[in-house]
């Protein structure tokens, strides 16, 4: 069945759109360039985007936290990601790795929601009151890494009530096997649609009649 996109009740939410991960000289982008790479992610997010301004559905922008000195160290259990960002900085807060890639700035009308200090865009965040204030019952994601921060996120919308959308070239992941797992095996348990990314644009374009 194909599927269909209501404009005014969708949203895409760009994940982590950081140069640390999509950017050359990014820390984490030569883990993921060789995934990222064989998808064509930087231009599927870009027509991904672009599609979705076009046709007046709402892009809300879903970052990480960003690294500040200080951050994790007195917690108790911080997690495996937690505590590599602790060594590493990735996204750290002025730094060019932090900032969003030039290509996928927000613009008047786009929402940026509060930080995620974990995998989760809804967790101790604004994401779910942002979306609902917005009228939307339908979430689209795109960004990264596809088996952490889409998959938890997609997770936290399904349980939320929210239509959930992966799409499997306008992502990526440190690993062939990880990418396999989010659309192969993880995705389908949770998510209503998986689509690629040209199949996403045609739903985008079919919703606006």
């Amino acid at each position: 069945m194909s599927e269909s996109y209501d404009p005014r009740r969708t949203a895409v939410l760009l994940v982590d759109p950081f140069n640390d991960f999509l950017s050359e000289g990014g820390k984490i982008w030569p883990r993921l360039q060789a995934q990222a790479e064989e998808v064509g992610l930087l231009d599927n997010l870009r027509s991904a985007v672009a599609s979705a301004r076009e046709a007046g559905v709402q892009v809300l922008f879903v970052p990480h936290r960003r690294w500040e000195p200080g951050d994790y160290e007195s917690w108790d259990h911080p997690n495996p990601t937690q505590r590599s960002i602790m060594k590493t900085h990735s996204f750290a807060r002025g730094s060019w790795g932090g900032e969003f890639h030039s290509d996928f700035q927000p613009r008047p009308g786009d929402v940026v929601v509060q930080e995620h200090w974990g995998q989760s865009g809804f967790a101790n965040t604004d994401l779910d009151f942002q979306l609902k204030q917005h009228g939307i019952s339908h979430v689209v994601l795109v960004g990264l890494l596809a088996n952490t921060c889409i998959e938890s996120t997609g997770r936290f919308a399904m349980e939320l009530g929210y239509h959930v959308t992966l799409v499997r070239d306008a992502t990526a992941a440190f690993r062939p096997e990880m990418m396999q797992a989010a659309h192969e095996l993880n995705g389908p348990t949770f998510a209503h649609a998986i689509l690629d990314t040209g199949e996403l644009v045609a739903a985008i374009e079919g919703g606006k009649a």
